[in-house]
């Protein structure tokens, strides 16, 4: 594969970085036919807008999103993949993996599209990760499941399958409270044919549309800008391995809260040494997929932040480093990072010392965990023209299909309340929900809270749809990830 990689063949570098960031702005243009859509299932169905005045201002407010997002939950979905896949990301199996994550998605994404079923973006792109994970160890000879980051991905998993029990209940809860505190009727009737609501109604209605429309973009958006970033970084690490406009300061900054962690490194190591880079590498690869920490990986992570400390401080910016330079930079920043990361989750450092290995957390954060603005400009606007070409058959589903009664206006506007607090609650905290199982899940607790009755065959079909997604996709994944490593190794051959 390294002929792809060594500048001689600049047009089937070119072709490749074409091809996967097509591929990713595929999966989020696919992501606004199901998510997006949610959004405006309501001002819909409730008329307060037009279909084509509800996708055109839901794709601005997804835009503004987006573009204001932190990446928090970007890098929290590249955290889930295997770590050796994201150390080797511009290898063969690297390039495998992005390719198989990003069609193993795209494809489950427009099969439910199609039946008009409101899966998850998110639970479709977690288990593209697993299954990629599973088939990455099965092939290396691993034991089950190494190649799995299962820590952060019971994290993740906690927070999909409870979002959807807070939308459920929390709608149902607000529009109790609202029919205890609001009495006029007009807010709890169906609309009168195309009539649009009063104008107070109809600004409550558009006002959640626009909230959950930017709490979408700022979440469900940094799942195509994590597998954009992870393209970039291994297929053009001279550009995007690092952030080239951290400056001299920073790099100071960082270079001390190295050399202040330095002593915590090498007591926990107490007389265990490591020497070269191939086994430091080797050894905190082994601590951050088994979570077992020993003497040797506090040493290897001593070995691996003394050279971190020493590349940062002899230069002026990371535009000094070469190629090679940054990709090897990168690759430390990332090991001890996560090391960091993963010494606080079994608790082996506390108090002052805890403190101290934190700021170098912030630190190396500012040299990897970034997002050029065109990128985000890119998702948003694949986001938006997904809403504006198949908001339809979701929009159908969830104003039509889930309660046996016409959406009020009450219930759209509990609905999306609670949707847009919970995802902009999950965006704070750096962990990725579905948009489309907490609406679903809003409008028929709504419905439920008003006794409006369900629709059993609809929620059914949901319901399975929802529980075939996580096993469907790891399966997916798993095979893809095979079939595109053979190809990618055919290609290279």
């Amino acid at each position: 594969m390294s002929f792809l990689f060594d500048g001689s063949v600049g047009l089937s570098l070119l072709a490749i970085v074409v091809v996967a960031l097509l591929l990713a702005l595929s999966f989020e243009v696919v992501n606004g036919f199901h998510d997006t859509a949610n959004a405006v299932a309501t001002v819909i169905y409730t008329h307060s807008l037009t279909p084509t005045q509800a996708v055109v201002w839901s794709g601005l407010w997804n835009f503004l999103g987006v573009v204001s997002s932190t990446g928090a939950v970007a890098y929290a979905i590249v955290a889930l993949l295997p770590v050796d896949l994201i150390l080797h990301v511009g290898s063969s199996a690297g390039l495998a993996m992005v390719f198989s994550l990003l069609l193993s998605a795209i494809v489950w994404n427009l099969g439910t599209w199609y039946l008009g079923l409101p899966a998850s973006s998110s639970h479709t792109l977690i288990g593209s990760i697993v299954g990629v994970g599973l088939a990455n160890s099965a092939m290396h000879g691993q034991s089950f499941g190494d190649g799995v980051n299962w820590g952060k991905l019971q994290e993740t998993m906690v927070a999909l399958i409870t979002s959807p029990l807070i939308g459920f209940v929390g709608a149902a809860l607000l529009l109790w409270l609202a029919r205890a505190l609001i009495r006029n009727p007009a807010l709890y009737r169906a609309p009168d044919g195309p009539k649009p609501p009063p104008p107070w109604i109809r600004g409550l209605l558009v006002l959640t549309c626009t909230g959950v429309s930017f709490a979408h973009g700022s979440n469900d958006g940094q799942k195509g800008i994590g597998l954009i970033m992870l393209v970039l970084i291994g297929l053009l690490p001279a550009i995007f391995a690092l952030h080239l406009d951290v400056d001299r300061a920073q790099l100071l900054g960082i270079a001390d809260a190295s050399r202040a962690a330095q002593p915590i490194f090498e007591n926990g190591a107490g007389a265990a040494r490591v020497d070269n880079a191939d086994d430091a590498d080797r050894l905190i690869e082994q601590f951050l997929t088994s979570g077992r920490l020993e003497p040797a990986t506090m040493a290897s992570l001593a070995f691996v932040n003394r050279r971190i400390a020493e590349v940062v401080g002899e230069h002026s910016s990371v535009s000094e480093l070469g190629r090679a330079a940054r990709s090897r930079l990168r690759r430390d920043v990332y090991m001890v990072g996560s090391g960091i990361d993963k010494i606080a989750n079994v608790g082996a450092i506390a108090g002052a010392e805890a403190t101290t290995l934190q700021r170098l957390r912030g630190g190396l954060r500012s040299l990897t965990e970034y997002i050029p603005l065109w990128v985000k400009f890119a998702v948003a606007l694949a986001l938006g023209i997904g809403t504006m070409v198949g908001w339809k058959r979701i929009v159908v589903t969830l104003g039509e299909k889930i309660g046996k009664s016409h959406l009020t206006y009450a219930q759209g506007a509990s609905a999306e309340l609670v949707t847009m607090s919970t995802i902009g609650l999950a965006d704070v905290v750096g962990l990725p929900v579905s948009t489309t199982h907490i609406l679903a899940s809003g409008i028929a607790g709504a419905m439920f809270a008003n006794r409006s009755g369900l629709q059993a065959g609809t929620l059914r079909n949901i319901v399975l749809a929802w529980v075939l997604t996580l096993p469907a996709c790891v399966l997916l994944g798993s095979l893809l990830f095979a079939a595109s490593l053979f190809a990618v190794l055919e290609l290279a051959g």
